[in-house]
C-alpha cells in the first residue's frame, strides 16, 4: 500500500463529513463556498433519481432536495472508508430524533487536487411518508 492509499483511507471520514455538510448547509452563499471547496468545477453526480454536473448544477440540485425534504438533515451512517482515489460512505436523511426517510451509500472519486470529481449514489432504503 502506498502513502496515497493510506492518506485516502485516513481522510475518508473528513471527506464524507464535508460532503454531508454541503448537503445540509441551508445558507446559499455558504453552501456554494462548500461546493467550490469540495468539488472540482466539472464534478458529476448521479443516483437512481437524479443527475447533475458542475458547481451550478450541484448547488441547484442540493437546494431542490433541501426544499423537497424541508426540516430533514443528512447524517453519516456507519463507517467511512477509502482506497486509491475512492471514498465510500453511507448516510441517513431524517428529522432530528425520527426514523430516517432514506438511507444511502455514496461512492466518490477524487481528483488529483483532493476534490471530488464524481459521485455515484445508491439508495439503500426509502421510507417516504404516503
Amino acid at each position: 500500500m502506498t502513502s496515497t492509499h493510506t492518506d485516502i483511507a485516513s481522510q475518508a471520514a473528513s471527506i464524507a463529513s464535508r460532503y454531508i455538510a454541503a448537503w445540509d448547509e441551508q445558507d446559499a452563499v455558504r453552501r456554494r463556498a462548500l461546493i467550490a471547496a469540495l468539488f472540482t468545477p466539472e464534478a458529476t453526480y448521479v443516483d437512481p433519481m437524479m443527475r447533475n454536473a458542475g458547481h451550478d448544477g450541484l448547488d441547484a440540485m442540493i437546494g431542490a432536495v433541501q426544499q423537497q425534504f424541508a426540516g430533514l438533515r443528512f447524517k453519516l451512517y456507519g463507517k467511512q472508508d477509502g482506497h486509491n482515489e475512492v471514498v465510500r460512505f453511507s448516510w441517513t436523511l431524517a428529522a432530528d430524533g425520527a426514523e430516517p426517510v432514506a438511507i444511502g451509500t455514496d461512492i466518490v472519486a477524487l481528483a488529483a487536487d483532493g476534490r471530488i470529481s464524481s459521485v455515484t449514489g445508491f439508495l439503500d432504503a426509502m421510507n417516504l411518508p404516503v
